[in-house]
């Protein structure tokens, strides 16, 4: 039962409590660009870029971070 809490993070170079952290970070961002795009929509004036920085900057901590980590190992017998 452990096992499927922890694989994934596992996958990804994170322990589950650090998984949890950075993803739980990535909701609030993704929810506050979410809420300055409405507030944008509605006011053209406020928020002109913070929805193209925050996916910018999800962008880099998901991807960019992430292609850091060794890869694994293939061994061709």
């Amino acid at each position: 039962m452990k096992r499927i809490f922890t694989e994934h993070p596992e996958s990804v170079g994170e322990t589950y409590w650090e998984h949890f952290l950075h993803a739980g970070g990535f909701g609030i961002r993704m929810i506050a660009g979410g809420f300055a795009c409405i507030l944008h929509g509605l006011l053209p004036f406020l928020f002109v870029k913070t929805g193209s920085k925050q996916i910018e900057t999800l962008h880099g901590k998901m991807v960019v971070s992430r292609s850091k980590l060794p890869q694994p190992l293939d061994f061709v017998i």
